[in-house]
């Protein structure tokens, strides 16, 4: 088929998408991590779906006390392909999804999902609701219209991804699901035009800072020891020290450099005429992946050290995330090639880069699976009043039919 016949075809599909992102997004699959049951009952039902479409499920369960059912899944399945002996192309998409915030901020139910024009509105439709959709139909149409893709194609749903994957993609990794050879598309990101492909992350470290000085009356300042004022310096010495320091360019980024930033500020005293003897604050760090976590933490703690040595304070610092980034995708690799290439036939100019955030493709490109982040969406993940675009919806599943077909190598 060619891609118009592919882009009609999936139009056909347009109602059916819809129902399908509506029911599916009606189940609350909040993370435990903040504050729900996980996604074990959204798991079943679109397992139950998939099996009722001819579509045979594994189901992997990962044991975690956090959750009501004592156990996360993660969905398996895999499409037969012409060349049995070749690499698998994986489809990834997670089924947990953030809390909804502060609900008097949504115009509607943020787990009633509902249809306004030409958008779908609800908790996760977008994140990661879209992606599961279009890998479901992508499927469906390669079955309906009889079509064998070039080589074994895994679906592959998973648990935890909100939350840093240890119940999810992390665990399957580390059981050696993915093999040599393989390569992976992660609808987890993108932008409104669809022409970013996302090939590398920035690593990323948040760090938490508890100065410990001396509490005392403002108007005898000498006899305490200002945390709030120490704890201030430490922060702008430290992020100038280090933006200077880490002042690498990468063209494959926007902002094309390291980059750190003072974010929360804990409260300390509770009266203005009070010495404040504690400062916590946290820094964000998004580093690039050709400089070492390692070595800016060496920097931190001699800076820490000086500090206590110079101003009598005591400094803790715990780390909130750590996620080293891998070597990116290389822009050579084969499905950065033909996604790039089945992008420019639907008349979308790509265009390759990095991100600051994380995204759990970065697992599989530490374990050597090149993977390619990529989708049609409105970046309003983790929004008041989520959405995603009906007609995103259909091209997207029409590309990712467009990718299975697509000859292996190519």
């Amino acid at each position: 088929m060619n891609l118009q016949e592919i882009m009609r075809t999936a139009e056909s599909f347009q109602s059916e998408i819809v129902n399908f992102l509506l029911e599916f997004c009606a189940i609350p699959a909040v993370n435990p991590s903040f504050g729900g049951t996980g996604e074990f009952k959204r798991a079943v039902w679109l397992a139950d779906y998939l099996n009722n479409q001819g579509i045979p499920v594994e189901i992997k369960e990962v044991p975690d006390e956090a959750v009501p059912e004592g156990r996360r899944l993660n969905l398996i399945a895999y499409i037969s392909g012409r060349e049995a002996s070749a690499p698998t192309l994986w489809l990834v998409a997670h089924l947990d999804t953030v809390a909804p915030g502060d609900k008097s901020s949504w115009a509607s139910d943020p787990f009633t999902p509902v249809v306004k024009g030409e958008r779908i509105y609800g908790r996760g439709v977008e994140d990661n609701g879209q992606a599961v959709a279009c890998i479901t139909f992508a499927v469906k149409m390669l079955k309906q219209l009889g079509l064998v893709p070039e080589r074994k194609v895994g679906l592959l749903f998973v648990s935890d991804e909100e939350a840093g994957s240890d119940k999810g993609l992390k665990h399957l990794v580390r059981e050696g699901l993915f093999k040599p050879g393989d390569e992976a598309l992660v609808p987890d990101s993108g932008t409104p035009d669809g022409g970013f492909l996302e090939i590398a992350e920035k690593s990323i470290l948040w760090c938490k800072f508890n100065v410990q000085g001396k509490e005392c009356h403002a108007s005898n300042p000498l006899a305490g020891i200002n945390a709030g004022w120490i704890g201030s310096l430490l922060a702008v010495d430290m992020i100038k020290f280090l933006r200077g320091k880490y002042c690498h360019r990468d063209a494959l980024f926007n902002p094309p450099f390291s980059t750190f930033e003072l974010t929360q500020k804990f409260g300390n005293v509770g009266s203005p005429n009070v010495i404040p003897g504690e400062d916590v604050f946290v820094v964000d760090f998004r580093v690039l992946p050709s400089i070492g976590l390692a070595e800016i933490i060496e920097d931190i703690e001699r800076l820490l050290s000086k500090y206590e040595y110079e101003y009598g304070v005591r400094i803790k610092y715990e780390t909130l995330q750590r996620l080293d980034a891998p070597k990116p995708t290389p822009v050579a690799a084969p499905i950065v090639k033909k996604l790039s290439g089945i992008l420019k036939e639907f008349g979308v100019s790509s265009r390759i880069g990095g991100i600051g955030g994380g995204t759990c493709a970065a697992f599989l490109r530490e374990a050597g699976i090149p993977a390619v982040v990529w989708s049609t969406i409105e970046e309003t993940a983790h929004q008041p009043n989520e959405y995603v675009v009906i007609d995103n919806l259909v091209k997207d599943t029409a590309i990712m039919l467009a990718l299975m077909m697509a000859q292996n190598g190519a």
